[in-house]
């Protein structure tokens, strides 16, 4: 599956519709990492209630939301950024999309306003799969795979129709799926 998928770093994994992990409900998961080790990402569209400030008290800045990751790790804080020109380290996952970076040097730039919303994503937690899982839940149908989307997606605050509108631009082969229900039974 991945595997056979030159550079599956930076793929966008968009959940089945009726996903049983309530984690992954309905999800978009950027892969920032895959390999024989195993893969790890983001979810981009699960916002939590906090904000950067409530995780990080020393950064003045509080306005930027945190997203949940994923269920591993939850006490760990990640980020994405698509600014490499103003945080240097971060290797690049997807085209304009990078992963990591100096830390300290984020921190400066939120706290002094020269970093928003719109060029950083944070994350508390991340989704991991040990060896060979993710290519089993492949085969199994439960993700669907991309590398179609822009990075203005990615760091969109569109948490409730990020899942819909990427389903929608794979194309007419997919796009029925968008309007399923959230719960079948109730259909």
């Amino acid at each position: 599956m991945l595997s056979q998928i030159p550079a599956a770093a930076g793929r966008l994994l968009i959940s089945e519709p009726f996903m049983p992990d309530p984690n992954f409900k309905r999800s978009v998961i950027i892969l920032t990492e895959y390999s024989l080790a195993g893969a790890m990402g983001f979810i981009l569209n699960h916002q939590t209630d906090y904000m950067l400030g409530d995780i990080l008290p020393d950064v003045s800045y509080s306005e930027i939301p945190v997203y949940m990751g994923g269920p591993v790790a939850e006490n760990t804080l990640h980020y994405i950024h698509r600014c490499p020109e103003k945080i240097e380290g971060g290797i690049e996952i997807a085209e304009g999309i990078f992963w990591g970076g100096d830390f300290d040097k984020i921190k400066e730039l939120i706290t002094n306003y020269q970093l928003t919303e719109d060029e950083i994503k944070f994350f508390t937690g991340y989704s991991g799969w040990t060896p060979d899982q993710l290519d089993n839940e492949l085969r199994e149908d439960a993700w669907i795979v991309t590398n179609k989307f822009e990075a203005d997606a990615v760091f969109a605050n569109n948490e409730h129709n990020l899942w819909k509108e990427t389903i929608i631009g794979l194309g007419q082969r997919y796009a029925h799926i968008a309007n399923f229900p959230e719960n079948p039974t109730l259909n």
